[in-house]
């Protein structure tokens, strides 16, 4: 997709276009179908799932498929309600002077709070589609102004005035979440409220065709180079010899790296294998009391790297 940002606003909006460069298989295509039935139902939607299985970037594309501006907030642990919804910010004074009789000088001053406008609240009066990208990684009473944002499609803003401490939520506003389950550190469980009014779709890694196709859009390798470099990583991640788990990032950058220096896994070589083993190490112990278990990695993870560089290649379809 290609994206524009616009700044005219008080909080800057993204403007996204479909592009081709978004790898569409059967298995993106039926997540984006199911995401695209709730959301135009007028249910939110919440992408779950592990580090490298392209939640961003699935929502990203699926609210660039609504022709509307993408509000994008990245959740926070110092995300208060105001970062989400605004506040007031400042004063505007109005001062008059009468002087109508010469010698009788009459002042009149009048206060009033300016309010600015945060990025949930320009997404709801616009009809903006909001992303919401981490969101568990903010405090949960933070967002607890997204309850009624939802449900009853009112924002309720912290003002003293009467009638604009309500916003009716425009009727384009979608909304779209993300999360990480696997990860702990920094990361607040959804309250059952807020889970209830979602509609979560789990998703986990894509099927060995569909990380192919776009680890060859993301690196212009050869599909049967690529899928070597596929196969590598998903054995690496199967045999659960690692402290974190191998994703399609790994793949990506393996094979991009490769192919703008020029090689080709098929080809092997000391400098493919050296890159396999940066990126690929890194995902095991590094901790000097277990130096055994380290060695035994390395041992197994140069295997799996010598055995797709020189395994046969694969028959043309």
């Amino acid at each position: 997709m290609t994206a524009a940002i616009n700044s005219t606003k008080p909080r800057a909006f993204v403007s996204l276009r479909s592009s081709s460069e978004f790898v569409a298989t059967a298995t993106t295509h039926e997540v984006m179908d199911r995401a695209l039935a709730y959301l135009g139902a007028g249910f939110p939607v919440h992408f779950r799932g592990p580090a490298g299985t392209g939640k961003t970037t699935l929502a990203l594309h699926v609210a660039a498929q609504f022709g509307r501006p993408v509000m994008l907030i990245a959740g926070d642990e110092q995300f208060t309600s105001s970062d989400l919804v605004g506040e007031q910010n400042g004063y505007r004074l109005r001062r008059v002077v009468d002087r109508y009789i010469h010698n009788v000088t009459k002042y009149e001053e009048d206060a009033q709070q300016h309010w600015v406008d945060n990025r949930l609240t320009t997404a709801c009066r616009e009809g903006f589609t909001l992303v919401y990208d981490e969101f568990t990684r903010s405090r949960p009473e933070a967002n607890n102004v997204l309850l009624a944002v939802l449900e009853e499609r009112v924002l309720v803003l912290p003002t003293s005035t009467g009638s604009s401490s309500y916003v009716k939520v425009h009727p384009e506003f979608r909304a779209i979440f993300t999360s990480n389950p696997q990860e702990y550190a920094g990361v607040h469980e959804s309250p059952d409220a807020l889970s209830d009014r979602l509609v979560t779709i789990d998703l986990d890694y894509y099927d060995r065709n569909t990380e192919i196709a776009i680890t060859v859009a993301n690196s212009h390798l050869s599909s049967d180079e690529a899928a070597r470099v596929i196969d590598m990583v998903r054995e690496f991640r199967d045999s659960g010899e690692y402290d974190q788990a191998p994703t399609l990032r790994a793949c990506i950058m393996i094979a991009r790296v490769a192919a703008l220096q020029g090689l080709q896994p098929s080809q092997g070589g000391q400098r493919f294998t050296q890159i396999c083993l940066d990126i690929l190490e890194s995902k095991t112990a590094f901790n000097t009391k277990n130096r055994e278990r380290r060695i035994e990695q390395r041992k197994m993870l140069l295997q799996v790297i010598e055995h797709h560089i020189s395994r046969p290649a694969e028959p043309e379809r």
